[in-house]
């Protein structure tokens, strides 16, 4: 019941945790920004998040408990910033697993069109996410078979839309490298950044892969290996299918909601179709399964450390922490009720910039203490500096409403923050 998670395991949990609907669904919106340098735009955000990546890898190569992002933080600089930065990263999940389920559903409309009521909408995305919580309830193995069938699945269908599209390209189509309306460096700065936070989030959920720590086999040398190995293989296949899309949509690509679905309709019309949306729903799913799963274990973790309240860390004896998994899956459906999947996608990215540059400072400080450090970034301090430049840069792409948001998040954690020290030292007081 509790048996711990191999490399292979752990692999495609990171291909799980980080290609989802963002591949499937954003290339239209990329290259209404970018059109063909769209491709570029891929480049550099696959080289971002090596370089955060690998800030990761070397935090995690330190231990082996569960938490990631706000334990190595929390380690670093104590209590207060290891909670503003659990509960922007715990709060970023459910956001993500809300858009997933969003994104699920709308991909579903496509073959059922009954789901563009709103009611049913929203009364089939609530029962996603509750089928989604009674298998949470069974712990890492339920967990880990639902991940390696959807893992595996969607990589099948990825693999066959792409042999089969190269055959399909018309090179014409990549002669329009810049969008009409390109024409100053002003112009062309402020499209990449657009771009560069729309496809962020198609690799966002790297950062999620060292959370369930404590529940892999010797994760101090495992998870290093996968966070790369993950990144590199979802770079090609990202790189991949936008190239296919291009290649067989052209300038109709643009701001398509569907583009893998419509660019495999003109290779086998409905038949096509239908293939490649069975392979996004599987996809998308496959990455809700991720964070259906990571998500609970960052507020227990949390828990643990006595950041939130003690009942987040109750498991029952699968060693599931089913309070963690109510809170989570509650949130997660209001957000499904009431989010918009653009919307969710643009806080998600933000949110993660909250706490991937702590992240990278923590690995600066930490750089002192050598002791049981398993691996370590090359080149001293010139891949950590890159990493910050790199998200300084990605917040320019973000609107106005999205930080003040981003704000709001971090006055509520203080103000939780506050209450939970309030009632810990009443606790410890009676």
């Amino acid at each position: 019941m509790t048996k711990k998670i191999g490399f292979t395991s752990i692999f495609l949990l990171g291909i799980n945790g980080i290609i989802g609907s963002g591949i499937f669904l954003l290339p239209g919106k990329m290259y209404q920004d970018m059109a063909v340098s769209s491709l570029l735009v891929i480049l550099f955000a696959s080289f971002m998040v090596l370089m955060i990546a690998l800030c990761y890898a070397e935090l995690a190569s330190r231990y082996s408990e569960d938490g990631a992002a706000w334990l190595y933080v929390y380690k670093a600089f104590g209590k207060f910033s290891g909670f503003e930065v659990g509960l922007s990263i715990w709060f970023l999940s459910v956001t993500i697993l809300a858009a997933e389920t969003s994104a699920f559903l709308t991909t579903l409309q496509g073959v059922i069109p009954a789901l563009k009521d709103t009611m049913v909408y929203n009364l089939v995305g609530v029962g996603v996410l509750l089928l989604l919580f009674v298998a949470n309830l069974f712990g890492t193995l339920i967990m880990k078979l639902l991940n390696n069938i959807s893992s595996t699945s969607k990589l099948a269908i990825i693999i066959l839309f792409i042999v089969v599209g190269l055959f399909f390209i018309k090179f014409d189509n990549f002669s329009v490298f810049l969008p009409a309306g390109a024409h100053t460096f002003t112009s062309i700065s402020k499209d990449f950044a657009k771009a560069l936070s729309v496809i962020f989030y198609a690799f966002i959920g790297f950062s999620f892969l060292p959370v369930a720590a404590a529940k892999m086999n010797n994760p101090k040398r495992n998870i290093p290996l996968a966070l790369i190995s993950v990144i590199l293989a979802s770079t090609v296949l990202y790189g991949l299918i936008t190239f296919v899309c291009i290649g067989i949509l052209g300038t109709s690509l643009s701001g398509e909601i569907l583009p893998a679905a419509m660019a495999f309709k003109q290779i086998w019309g409905s038949l096509g179709y239908n293939l490649i949306i069975i392979g996004m729903l599987v996809s998308i799913g496959g990455l809700a399964v991720s964070f259906s799963f990571n998500a609970p274990v960052i507020a227990s973790s949390m828990s643990e450390k006595k950041l939130l309240p003690s009942c987040f860390s109750k498991k029952n004896k699968f060693e599931s922490p089913y309070i963690s998994s109510l809170v989570t899956f509650g949130l997660a459906m209001i957000l499904v009720v009431s989010g918009d999947f653009m919307y969710l996608i643009s806080l998600s990215v933000f949110i993660s910039f909250l706490h991937n540059v702590p992240s990278i400072l923590a690995m600066m400080k930490l750089r002192k203490k050598d002791e049981n450090i398993g691996f370590k970034v090359p080149g001293g301090y010139t891949i950590p500096i890159l990493a910050l430049a790199s998200s300084a840069y990605l917040i320019t792409g973000f609107t106005l409403q999205i930080v003040i948001t981003g704000v709001i998040l971090v006055l509520i954690g203080v103000l939780l923050y506050w209450i939970q020290k309030r009632m810990t030292k009443k606790e410890t007081t009676l």
